[in-house]
């Protein structure tokens, strides 16, 4: 069984392979579709299969998808272009008669009034349309979006947001992989929708006393209108339309859509999910 990965350079899409790795896939059964190889010169060195695949070039997909049985869709970073991105893959894919796609996509993405969901919704119906057995992998936020800005948190002594008191689901991107890898190795090809998220959900209030405990210095969390929050942001340099984009996430959390009780990513993964101490812990190390 041949899977193949696209993004495979990227954080997420590394992590997967060393997960399969780990579960025993031979490293010539994995290829790594990224859009420079020579950023992958490190998994072809280990033996995977590294090939050129860029969502923009169709053609490109076509020859790195050639020989593979199953598929993780990484999705796109380019917002407001990943239904177009997604697609070129999907196409690419039926051209080889790949039997499985999997798609990493949003928290409750058919329901979510997240504006980011609405790219993963309109790309799960593609996947569905094209009659390959899917596997949607639900992902709530990563742990890593928060911990990544300690250094910026702790200088500041404040955490900014319009979530108020809402609890997100956040796990580590390694949690993830780990759920991404079980069903890309198992033997399941059914459809299947996981909603994927960390056993003990948050609030940021709760993270800005976690970091506060663990460093000795006072951290707080500041509600803001969402308005507000977005001019925060964009004041310290974040782009217009990504500070709109995480100011509209954080209404999302706090009407509690990126939290969930599931439980499917702690079964998937076969272990409990990162706690925030550790998290936080590993994010001050770093």
């Amino acid at each position: 069984m041949i899977i193949a990965i696209t993004g495979a350079a990227g954080l997420l899409g590394r992590l997967v392979i060393d997960e399969l790795l780990g579960r025993g896939v031979p490293a010539s059964d994995i290829i790594a579709a990224v859009r420079e190889p020579q950023q992958a010169a490190d998994l072809a060195e280990r033996g995977v299969q590294v090939r050129e695949a860029d969502y923009d070039q169709p053609e490109t997909l076509c020859r790195a998808f050639l020989g593979a049985d199953r598929l993780l869709l990484i999705s796109s970073s380019e917002a407001g272009h990943r239904i177009e991105q997604h697609r070129n893959v999907i196409e690419a894919a039926l051209s080889h008669d790949i039997r499985q796609i999997a798609y990493t996509s949003i928290l409750h993405a058919d329901t979510s009034s997240v504006p980011l969901a609405a790219e993963h919704k309109a790309t799960e119906a593609i996947i569905r349309e094209s009659r390959v057995p899917f596997a949607f992998l639900r992902n709530s936020w990563y742990l890593e979006n928060y911990t990544s800005r300690i250094t910026q948190i702790l200088d500041s002594g404040v955490i900014l947001g319009a979530a108020g008191d809402g609890r997100v689901a956040a796990a580590t991107r390694a949690d993830y992989a780990a759920a991404a890898a079980s069903v890309l190795a198992g033997s399941g090809t059914g459809d299947a929708v996981y909603e994927l998220g960390g056993d003990t959900p948050f609030t940021l209030p709760e993270l800005a006393a976690e970091i506060s405990r663990q460093t000795g210095t006072e951290v707080v969390y500041r509600d803001m209108s969402p308005d507000e929050y977005a001019k925060a942001l964009i004041d310290t340099g974040v782009p217009d339309a990504y500070a709109a984009a995480m100011a509209d996430a954080d209404v999302g959390l706090s009407k509690g859509e990126l939290d969930t009780d599931s439980g499917d990513l702690h079964r998937l993964a076969g272990r409990p999910t990162t706690t925030l101490a550790d998290a936080v812990s590993a994010g001050l190390q770093t």
